[in-house]
């Protein structure tokens, strides 16, 4: 048994979970979250208590249930607590600006690059190297993130580009100069 799988999800006060055919809706104090969930796993609500069931032992099976599993409990999360990502800006005159609700960067390039934040996301920009992205989705939080530390990715000599916060950068030595 998947030992994530097997775990009883605890639906907090205030969440409401519906379950029809094998769509999930979740409900919550900070929006609503929709997914399509795989024909073959058994989900059961029994008071405020969620439970992922897998039909057989099969390969495809035991691998779907601790991502169903995991995937309806970051969905809970999502609505009540909601996740981020924290992205750190190194370099001179690399710099973050949120225009609206637009968010300008300036990393090194000849133009400022903007992102212009999906439904169900939004930027801060707590100073100018500091970019953190907010959302109730875990996926899109997380895909967001990776497409602005995509348009400038860390280079491992200087350590130049968009990491995220504590992320750390193999650094290379820089070429050696010629022996006599």
């Amino acid at each position: 048994m998947s030992r994530i799988g097997r775990k009883p999800i605890n639906i907090p006060n205030g969440v409401t979970v519906d379950l029809s055919n094998t769509t999930l809706t979740v409900k919550g104090p900070k929006g609503s979250l929709t997914r399509e969930l795989h024909k073959d796993m058994k989900v059961t609500i029994e008071g405020n208590v969620l439970t992922v069931e897998r039909p057989s032992d099969h390969k495809l099976h035991r691998s779907l249930h601790g991502t169903t599993r995991s995937i309806i409990n970051n969905m809970i999360n999502g609505v009540t607590e909601g996740f981020s990502k924290s992205l750190e800006l190194v370099g001179v005159g690399y710099r973050a600006n949120k225009t609206g609700n637009k968010l300008v960067l300036n990393v090194g390039y000849s133009h400022p690059v903007e992102f212009e934040p999906e439904k169900g996301i939004e930027f801060e920009v707590p100073s100018q190297t500091k970019i953190i992205v907010r959302g109730i989705d875990k996926e899109l939080v997380g895909a967001t993130a990776a497409k602005i530390r995509e348009t400038r990715l860390p280079e491992p000599y200087k350590g130049k580009g968009i990491k995220y916060e504590g992320e750390r950068i193999l650094r290379k030595e820089g070429k050696a100069g010629k022996k006599k």
